[in-house]
């Protein structure tokens, strides 16, 4: 049986025990499959798990510690990646019978950089097709539930990533976000995710490195493990040509700060339909970011649901160039609503398609005349707590009898406009036991400030002592 409070002990205080020789990374690691062991038939959060190999890296760990060898940030921590990010040797569905049993010959900048610091990967966490849905569910893996609540979704894309965190199988992961899919998965499983401005951490994993939705990001229980993730990731690499050069310093811990700080404030970015329980949360931890020191205004952000289809049609059409060639052959295998969203793709004209910058322009500007006078955007990241594990994204479309939108993730419109980091941070939880979340927009590339304001409202509304019932 799994040690919980070595389970739900935060890679940066995980990193520092090993470093002391007050814990063993045999241990850890030890501990960590033995979590894996006990949750994973209940919530489907890996697919792979590398217990052997892990154990493996663990004592050549251990014995750089007892050596006195140079030891990076991470060394000894369990992480885990998610299966759609390539890992050298090691199967990389994608959620996929496309995929089922491709095996890349390279680690991702962003896995070579974890691996780099010290980390030891245990397993990779399950994703919906090629990372193209809000619920973390697969033809090939079957269903991803959320620990909070099994009948409840992680979320997605990166659902996997949400549910092994969130129940204390490691404590961080790996996730990537083209329209919330770190976002929404720490929203629903009651963690940290950052989407961190668009080329901080190089993103080459895709035949193009010139698009401008794709990010990798932590899922973590803590900001400082957020910013940790974050410190080892970030840095420029010639194989992303849109990578940002130079690095910025991430400060861990992260300060808490934000005296002074003038910070905008919309309930509903002026289109989704917001649950009282949601709403009621957020207020609060508006509330509470005011008792540290900052100025929050309520702001009239007009957003529209166009806003929000847009991402979706630019998405659509990305993955009708990735994988419509694909169709004839897996059709039967693939998941329908991908395959309707491709076959829908490839009917769009170029211009249509370039129009979605003009639209993209329009948004950046209602945007920016927002960050102009403030240093963050505050908004719910979810309109409800997480939806049935077994629902789908077309239950959540089109407008309620009120006229406002019934998606659930107000995330999208922010990789719209991508330069701009965008973090879920926990605002509470709901009558039904779930969590809900804040999201925190910052202005463009000031990665730093999204950290810095979750970090005051973690100090003042602390999260991490609660755990799910698993």
């Amino acid at each position: 049986m799994a040690d919980l409070d070595l389970a739900y002990t935060p890679a940066l205080a995980l990193a520092k025990l090993i470093r002391e020789r007050k814990v063993s990374p045999v241990q850890v690691v030890e501990n960590s499959l033995a979590r894996i062991a006990e949750v994973n038939p209940k919530l489907n959060c890996f697919c792979f798990v590398y217990g052997e190999e892990a154990l493996a890296k663990a004592r050549e760990a251990e014995t750089a510690v007892t050596n006195g060898g140079k030891l990076g940030p991470l060394h000894g921590v369990p992480i885990a990646i998610k299966d759609v990010t390539p890992t050298k040797g090691k199967r990389t569905t994608m959620g996929s019978y496309v995929r089922e049993n491709w095996v890349p010959n390279f680690d991702a900048i962003v896995v070579e950089r974890l691996l780099g610091a010290g980390a030891i990967m245990v397993g990779k966490t399950t994703t919906p097709e090629f990372a193209h849905s809000s619920f973390t569910k697969s033809k090939l893996w079957g269903v991803t539930r959320n620990p909070w609540n099994p009948e409840r979704t992680p979320g997605g894309s990166s659902g996997g990533a949400g549910a092994a965190v969130a129940s204390g199988c490691v404590p961080i992961a790996e996730g990537s976000d083209m329209g919330g899919s770190v976002r929404a998965p720490a929203a629903s499983c009651g963690l940290v995710g950052l989407k961190p401005s668009f080329g901080r951490i190089p993103f080459e994993i895709y035949p193009s490195v010139f698009d401008q939705t794709c990010h990798f990001g932590p899922l973590a229980r803590t900001v400082d493990d957020a910013a940790l993730f974050l410190q080892v990731a970030q840095g420029p690499d010639e194989r992303d040509i849109n990578s940002i050069s130079p690095g910025i310093d991430v400060p861990v811990p992260t300060s808490a700060d934000i005296k002074g700080l003038k910070l905008a404030y919309s309930r509903d970015l002026g289109f989704f339909n917001v649950t009282p329980e949601v709403e009621a949360n957020t207020r609060a931890a508006v509330d509470s970011l005011r008792t540290c020191g900052a100025t929050v205004d309520e702001v009239n952000l007009v957003l529209t649901p166009e806003d929000d289809a847009v991402g979706n049609r630019y998405w659509a059409v990305y993955h009708a160039a990735l994988h419509a060639e694909h169709l004839p052959k897996w059709r039967d295998k693939m998941t329908p609503w991908l395959v309707k969203r491709i076959e829908d793709a490839l009917k769009m004209s170029a211009v249509d398609f370039k129009k979605i910058e003009f639209h993209r322009t329009n948004l950046w500007n209602r945007l920016r005349a927002i960050l102009a006078k403030y240093d963050a955007l505050l908004c719910p990241t979810l309109t409800r707590t997480a939806p049935g594990a077994e629902q789908n994204d077309s239950d959540f479309s089109g407008m309620d009898d009120q006229g406002l939108y019934r998606g659930f993730e107000l995330t999208f419109p922010f990789n719209m406009v991508a330069q701009c980091p965008a973090l879920s941070v926990p605002s509470g939880f709901a009558p039904d036991g779930l969590p809900t979340a804040l999201q925190i927009v910052g202005r463009r590339f000031d990665d730093l400030m999204v950290l810095r304001i979750a970090a005051a409202l973690a100090a003042v509304r602390p999260w991490t002592d609660r755990r799910p019932p698993i």
